[in-house]
């Protein structure tokens, strides 16, 4: 007991007095942004892409983009995050003469990985609604992209719900590798607080704790957004 005190009292001295609360606070600043902007993006590219794939191929171009998406998921599905990171940072920006600060890059790749993976919820979101609602529209005269962004994506949203809220918390510890391209997360702060104090118990634990504080409270957010969902369902 009297060994886990004085770990305490090691992480306390840098947390507090050597101010490396700053550095946790700016390490879970960016992870949220990373995961926020990037579950953003995400749905943006995911719900594009599933309205691709489910997009009738009777004509040539919906054919083409219908490969292209297909190639852009496999790619972004077959490959870990991390390396997606790395090849990203240290290869095709580099190539292309861009210079990104690693907190955008991040924002990017995580972005263009949550695409692939949210494409797929929202296809399965959009099979999940009934054909009839597409009929209706058209039959109302509205075009098929009108009927499929303003009748059949809301009610498709409203289906994957629960999975987009997951989606969100695997984006969230999946920040924790940023620091493999030189952003500050808040495993580049425990780190720190680790490295200057000899002692990586209690800072790595500290750091457990907060990210399963953010994942428990991202699970709660969503099932008040799905009971708030199926209360305004029950009265329409």
């Amino acid at each position: 007991m009297g060994s886990f005190n004085s770990k305490l009292v090691k992480f306390w001295e840098i947390f507090y007095e050597n101010n490396g609360y700053a550095m946790v606070l700016t390490g879970l600043k960016n992870t949220i942004h990373i995961a926020v902007v990037g579950l953003a993006i995400g749905i943006i590219i995911g719900t594009i892409i599933a309205i691709i794939e489910v997009f009738p191929k009777y004509k040539r171009l919906p054919k083409i983009l219908n490969g292209i998406c297909t190639v852009y998921v496999g790619l972004f599905r077959g490959s870990p995050v991390v390396v997606q990171l790395l090849v990203a940072y240290y290869v095709v920006l580099p190539l292309l003469g861009i210079n990104m600060p690693s907190i955008d890059v991040c924002v990017l790749v995580f972005g263009l990985n949550s695409g692939a993976y949210v494409s797929e919820i929202m296809r399965g979101g959009i099979m999940s609604v009934d054909t009839g609602q597409m009929e209706a529209g058209r039959a109302v005269g509205l075009s098929y992209s009108v009927t499929m962004l303003k009748i059949v994506v809301p009610q498709a949203i409203k289906n994957i719900l629960p999975t987009l809220g997951n989606e969100f918390i695997a984006l969230i510890k999946e920040t924790s590798v940023v620091s493999f391209v030189g952003a500050a997360d808040l495993y580049v702060a425990f780190n720190y607080i680790g490295t200057n104090s000899y002692e990586f118990m209690v800072p790595y634990l500290v750091m457990a704790i907060i990210y399963i504080v953010m994942v428990m409270i991202i699970a709660m957010f969503v099932k008040i957004m799905e009971r708030s969902l199926r209360k305004s369902d029950r009265r329409n």
